[in-house]
């Protein structure tokens, strides 16, 4: 028999790599923008890792990067506080700059090929950050597959990176983005994060569509020519892949991550 100790030290040196935070951006009541500068960390665009902040050192909590990875150190999470979510809240309300955070882990297999077919991205919420790393990873490739992001909220407050990807799809010519919101009203409740952040920078009314993420899906029809991935919350996911399914949707196009 092998010695059972082993087993601990193994776990005990499970690779980790350390990043500090340099921004805090809140930018909604509820979500916040978090930039770090660190050791590099292997993982591909589109993976998750593992973090430890320092307001919750004994807990761990699965983030997927914003950024495909980077030489340099850079890293960028969108954390979104979860109702009753002690970690999430903590990382939305009290990191700060100078917070040294712990990566480890990066797992996952939701990817692109850049060689393949066309691309459907469906994201709601935060849903969108491991799909903006393969979005920025595609443009060190010669000739990326166009690129469809539909990217979703409940109303126009919710599209929190709306300028921003505003701007990446004037820049790159194969990249179509589409809002979608279930109401084209905003709670009448003032958000002092969103006014805080706001800016000018938005998509045309008429380019905005309007239902749900999977309503939308479906009234495309069946996407059996592209690789097609989707990430939101788990309702969300379960609804989108469900009407991609119904509508004909080849189930091995299909790639979804539940957040």
């Amino acid at each position: 028999m092998g010695d059972p100790s082993a087993l601990g030290n193994g776990a005990q040196h499970q690779p980790e790599w350390t990043a500090t935070v340099v921004g805090h951006h809140r930018i909604r009541h509820d979500l916040a923008v978090i930039r770090l500068i660190g050791e590099f960390v292997p993982f591909l665009a589109g993976q998750s890792v593992e973090v430890t902040v320092p307001q919750q050192a004994s807990m761990r909590r699965r983030l997927s990067p914003a950024l495909p990875p980077s030489l340099d150190g850079k890293l960028e999470f969108h954390v979104r506080t979860v109702p009753g979510g002690w970690c999430s809240g903590s990382i939305v309300a009290d990191t700060r700059p100078g917070d040294e955070w712990t990566i480890r882990a990066p797992q996952g297999t939701f990817a692109i090929d850049p060689a393949g077919d066309d691309v459907v991205m469906v994201a709601g919420g935060t849903g969108l950050a491991p799909l903006r790393a393969q979005i920025l990873d595609l443009t060190r490739v010669p000739d990326p597959p166009h690129t469809y992001l539909f990217f979703g909220g409940k109303t126009p407050r919710d599209l929190y990176a709306e300028d921003m990807l505003y701007l990446l799809s004037g820049e790159l010519p194969w990249l179509t983005v589409i809002p979608v919101v279930e109401s084209p009203d905003d709670p009448g409740w003032i958000d002092e994060w969103y006014e805080r952040s706001r800016v000018d920078i938005t998509f045309p009314p008429d380019e905005v569509l309007f239902g749900t993420l999977a309503d939308v899906m479906a009234s495309h029809g069946a996407f059996d020519s592209h690789q097609v991935l989707v990430c939101g919350s788990p309702a969300m996911v379960r609804a989108t892949v469900d009407r991609l399914l119904a509508n004909g949707t080849p189930p091995e196009r299909i790639q979804f991550e539940g957040m």
